[in-house]
Parts: structure tokens; sequence; C-alpha cells
């Protein structure tokens, strides 16, 4: 993702990677992504008409939406398997001794749902989304106007995004109303558990694009991420029911931090020095997945 930028004359030519070039002061993002006319836009010292951040943010996300919306197997996965998987959740533990976690089955299944809203409608899906639009050639053609290329990437991740954090808070109130799960412990940690699960779920889908050739082998790519989080971050078994040992172990594993705060928000139970191990340990793995984007991330077609 380096750049050697050029004049910042208009009509500059600013070189991104091999093959790949930007002409620095180019207007016309907003025709580029869909959005025309007067909306989101700035003047420019020229006096020329330049947007900001937000409209191109906007227009991205609704262009991606639109592709979204018109993609049934990514709309399945987002919206329907999660929800389906709360029953798989609840079944997986009949034979689990839930005495010493303090939680009943149906709550571990309702903080595990949000897991897997996380994993199947952020990363399984942004990792295929950015693998087709790369194959596409339409991000590097999005490099060639003003948005930025955190721009580029944010856009592409709004709409799944935005999805995931409404239909986790639409699970949360249904399982207050409907289900017998009680209100939120600590309402703010659990948003900033959840916040910090998207972010952490979007780069590591970024990074999971570089290695990824094709949308169909997206289905390959994600599955180690996938297994292991569902077997040892909480979302099927509390870890508080595995040794110790593992269980140590499996608290470092990426996602584990993530829903170790958002059930301690919800469910509470949770001590201040675990709360804080498992805040650190998001962080790390934000970090991480951050520096594997910039490091690694790739705008060109693997052909």
């Amino acid at each position: 993702m380096s750049r050697t930028d050029g004049s910042a004359d208009d009509g500059a030519v600013e070189v991104i990677d091999p093959g790949t070039t930007r002409r620095a002061g180019a207007t016309g993002a907003a025709g580029a992504t869909g959005t025309t006319g007067t909306t989101g836009t700035t003047k420019d010292p020229a006096g020329g008409p330049r947007t900001t951040a937000a409209g191109r943010l906007k227009a991205l996300g609704q262009a991606e939406y639109v592709m979204l919306v018109r993609n049934r197997t990514a709309l399945f996965s987002a919206l329907i398997v999660p929800v389906a998987m709360i029953g798989a959740i609840k079944a997986s533990l009949r034979e689990v001794d839930l005495g010493k976690v303090g939680m009943t089955g149906i709550e571990v299944a309702m903080a595990g749902s949000i897991g897997m809203v996380l994993i199947m409608g952020v990363y399984a899906n942004l990792s295929a989304a950015y693998t087709a639009r790369r194959e596409d050639l339409v991000l590097k053609r999005l490099r060639t106007v003003e948005a930025s290329d955190r721009e580029i990437l944010a856009g592409t991740a709004l709409p799944a995004v935005v999805l995931a954090f409404a239909q986790s808070c639409l699970m949360i109130a249904g399982g207050v109303a409907f289900l017998g799960v009680p209100a939120p412990e600590n309402p703010l940690l659990l948003l900033g558990g959840l916040l910090a699960g998207l972010l952490l779920l979007t780069s590591l889908a970024a990074a999971t694009s570089a290695f990824t050739r094709t949308v169909e082998s997206a289905q390959i790519t994600t599955m180690p991420l996938f297994l292991i989080s569902v077997v040892g971050s909480g979302l099927f078994v509390p870890l508080q029911v595995l040794p110790d040992r593992v269980a140590t172990i499996c608290e470092l594993l990426p996602v584990t931090g993530v829903m170790t705060l958002i059930r301690a928000g919800w469910l509470g139970g949770t001590e201040g020095y675990d709360l804080l191990t498992a805040a650190l340990t998001a962080l790390v793995w934000i970090v991480l997945a951050g520096f594997a984007v910039q490091r690694w991330f790739r705008w060109e077609p693997r052909r």
C-alpha cells in the first residue's frame, strides 16, 4: 500500500504500485462512485468542486450496499446463518455443566450468536467482497480518484458492518424481550466489545483477502479462523468449562478478547483483571491485523 507522491499540480501523476497510477488533484470521484452533482462536495482553492470524506464514504457504501443486496448468498450468510446457529449453540451445551459459569444455555447461545454475526456477516462476507472487487479491477479503478485507501476499504466494508451492528442490536433486544435473557449489565462495555469486534473482523477480512485468489476460495481461506473461533473463543462453549491450560491458550486467540468483552457487557460475571486482559488481547490483534492490511493487502488482481 506504499505510494510515491508526484507533483501536487493538476495533471501530475502519482505512482502507487507497479502498473497502477493515480492522477493527483483529480476531481470527479463522485462520478466514479455513482454520486454526481454537488452532494458531499466542497470548493477547493482553485474554485472547482471537491468531494468530502463523508460524501465519498457514502457513495462507496451505497454502491457496495447495492452489490450486497444482489448477492443472495452473502445476504443469507449474514442474516440467516447467525440466527440459525442459536439452536446449534444451545444444543451443544446440553452435556456441558454450566454451574460454575453462572449462565444458562440460552444466555451462552445468545452471546455466541453475536460472535457468529461478526464472523459470518463481517469476516466471511468481506473477505469474499474484497477479493471480488480486486479481481474485477474495482479497487484499482477506485484508486485513480480522490478517495484514499482507507476510505476505499471502509466504504467497501460499510454495509456489512452496519448490517452486523443492527443485527446484533436486534438479537440483544429479542433475547431480552422474548427469551428471558437479562438486560445488558454494562451497555458501554457491550458496545465497546461489539465495536472492537467489527473493527477487528473487518481488518482480518482485508488481510485474508490478500491470500485469497478467487471468491470461491474465500470459503477455504476463512475456514481456519472460523474453526478456531468456534472451538476456542467461547462462541459455543465458555472458556470457564475448559481445562485451565487449554483455556489459557484459547484466551490468546483473535476473537476471544472481543467475545469476553461482549459476554461481560451483556451478562456480567467477569472480573476486572480478566476484562483488562481481554481488552489488551483485542487491541493487540487489531493492531496486528491493521499492520497485515498495510503490509500485504493487494490492489491488483492475482493473475
